[in-house]
């Protein structure tokens, strides 16, 4: 069993905010950095710093504290960052699209490689270089280029559908944009985005500062 598996989710959460900052630290020059340094960029206390990283290992030297490059090359080793993913999107509308065209998940190693939609209108256009494809043909496509990673961002009612196309195709996980809860085999991982909560979260707090 991994070592990393036993591992709970929470510190998971916040590996990659560990990761992304220590990414614009290098993007200073800056060499080394202190937990505590590090507290006050994250916003998370030093303690649970060391903590969290304490779980993958001994980074950091006492008096030292940690290499920034070194510390950054492992966290992306530890979040599978230093792998190439293949991916595909279902659902071609706004969303689809601006997935498409975000160029940092290429940065980072997740390699899109068509979208799928059934409107005949958007069937052949291009976003960033990536074709847009019907849907019929999207099992074949995943199959022939080893997809590991099926995105949806189209409506709730068809999430399901799509889900069971990926499942059958044999992409090893789904990254769910759709407001709805899927339905899945234990071996398919599944990370939802729920964007619609997040806004509402956000609703509460301000209704709350305004009291």
């Amino acid at each position: 069993m991994d070592r990393y598996s036993k591992v709970s989710i929470t510190v998971i959460r916040r590996l990659p905010k560990y990761y992304r900052y220590l990414g614009e630290l290098i993007d200073r020059g800056i060499n080394r950095i202190s937990s505590q340094e590090l507290s006050k960029m994250t916003g998370f206390t030093a303690s649970q710093i060391r903590q969290d990283l304490n779980n993958f290992g001994g980074f950091g030297q006492q008096g030292y504290g940690y290499n920034v490059e070194e510390l950054h090359g492992e966290l992306g080793r530890i979040l599978g960052l230093d792998t190439i993913y293949k991916a595909v999107i279902a659902g071609a509308g706004n969303l689809g699209q601006a997935i498409a065209n975000y160029k940092g998940f290429e940065d980072a190693g997740f390699k899109v490689l068509s979208l799928f939609d059934k409107n005949p209108k958007l069937i052949g256009l291009k976003i960033r270089d990536i074709e847009i494809r019907d849907v019929d043909y999207m099992v074949e496509f995943i199959r022939e280029n080893n997809v590991d990673i099926g995105i949806i961002t189209t409506p709730k009612e068809y999430a399901q559908d799509i889900t069971d196309i990926f499942i059958k195709a044999g992409v090893k996980g789904i990254w769910n944009f759709a407001p709805t809860d899927l339905n899945v085999p234990d071996n398919i991982i599944v990370e939802n985005v729920r964007l619609n909560e997040s806004l509402f979260a956000l609703s509460y707090f301000l209704k709350q500062n305004h009291k």
